[in-house]
């Protein structure tokens, strides 16, 4: 492999931003390329909260598979990934993932990445979370997932939202050893 492959799913769950973010990311990364899969629900947020047609956000990915296509490069082990983030994740996802549910290609592609003990990140999108979201949370991270809710970081002092969604994506690249210098990062309090 050249270089380094993430895959990138976008679920019905609010935040489609999180993930245009991350595939505009790793556009910009040398050495690094995308492999999106935009559920439909997905696509439908993505228009709603953003302005962006399927075609739009799928441009932003070196590749983009059809969220049915179950025979997809992604869908076996042997293809070499990084590993996976589902950004946002929604609690249908979630319960997939965590029953091992593999109905689509973003549910494969997680098994996939969880069976061969790459990394898995999720940012699930939902609040109150009830008993059924917190179960199924646990069993991802007992399967070797990370939960990585999109929670802001309030010590970077962001003025933006845009400055909120960058800060939380550029922190889930860090869990792929992808670095920013644009990350504000925490050096205590004398700093």
């Amino acid at each position: 492999m050249a270089g380094k492959r993430l895959i990138v799913g976008i679920t019905g769950a609010s935040g489609a931003a999180y993930g245009v973010r991350l595939l505009q990311e790793l556009r910009a990364a040398r050495g690094w390329e995308s492999h999106l899969v935009l559920t439909d629900p997905g696509a439908l947020n993505c228009w709603h909260e953003l302005g962006l047609k399927r075609r739009d956000v799928e441009r932003l990915a070196h590749t983009a598979y059809h969220p049915r296509d179950i025979g997809a490069a992604i869908a076996s082990g042997s293809f070499l990934t990084a590993g996976m983030v589902i950004a946002p994740c929604s609690m249908k996802t979630l319960a997939a993932l965590a029953h091992a549910f593999t109905d689509d290609l973003v549910s494969r592609a997680a098994d996939v990445v969880l069976k061969e003990r790459r990394r898995l990140v999720i940012l699930p999108r939902e609040t109150p979370l009830n008993l059924a979201h917190l179960k199924n949370l646990l069993a991802v991270t007992e399967m070797g997932g990370i939960v990585y809710p999109p929670v802001p970081a309030f010590y970077a002092k962001p003025r933006t939202l845009e400055e909120m969604v960058d800060h939380s994506v550029r922190r889930v690249l860090d869990l792929f050893g992808l670095h920013s210098r644009r990350v504000t990062r925490w050096n205590g309090l004398g700093s």
